[in-house]
């Protein structure tokens, strides 16, 4: 039996809090039994591996982001709802930069079956049907989407664009700006 007190989520939640503390990539079950001051061992009763415990922070974080998504989606649509929900990712990220990093993992077929991540796609694709989007051009907007926020957070959240004029935030509102007026003029094929 493991230690009194431990679980499976508290071991998920301390581990996401680890992870925005010292980086997704430093989290491990030693690392973790650390923090509680227990034997590895003890863990174990309550996840199989570090790659067990990473899986369950990127599920977990997922989740919440798409929670925090759909109550900023509620109500809005068109550009509205284009930055609400990009603004969402991005404050996330800045709030909780390790679970962040977690979305990003490469998850099994049956751990993304039972994750968020297909709600994160309903959310981006109810968004597009503001703009009269059909497939595979919708698709094809997800994926842009998608890769534009990602990877504009991930340089951001890097440092990549500290050392020059302009500030990031009128960038980010340039690049909605910019994402906004394309999905209106998608281009045909």
């Amino acid at each position: 039996m493991g230690r009194v007190g431990l679980s499976t989520e508290r071991l998920t939640r301390a581990g996401a809090e680890l992870a925005d503390e010292v980086g997704f990539e430093q989290v491990t079950v030693s690392a973790l039994a650390r923090r509680f001051d227990v034997k590895v061992a003890s863990l174990y009763s309550h996840v199989k591996n570090s790659q067990d415990l990473k899986t369950r922070i990127a599920l977990l974080a997922l989740e919440e982001l798409a929670d925090r998504g759909a109550a900023a989606l509620a109500g809005r649509a068109g550009k509205d709802a284009l930055a609400a929900l990009a603004n969402v990712y991005r404050d996330y990220a800045r709030e909780h930069p390790g679970r962040y990093a977690a979305t990003r993992l490469r998850l099994t077929p049956e751990a993304a079956a039972a994750g968020a991540g297909r709600r994160h796609a309903q959310m981006t694709r109810a968004i597009l049907r503001g703009y009269d989007l059909s497939e595979p051009d919708q698709t094809h907007a997800v994926r842009m989407l998608g890769s534009v926020f990602h990877g504009y957070i991930t340089l951001e959240l890097g440092g990549g664009f500290s050392h020059s004029a302009p500030d990031t935030q009128q960038t980010w509102t340039r690049i909605l700006d910019a994402l906004d007026a394309l999905l209106r003029n998608w281009p045909a094929q």
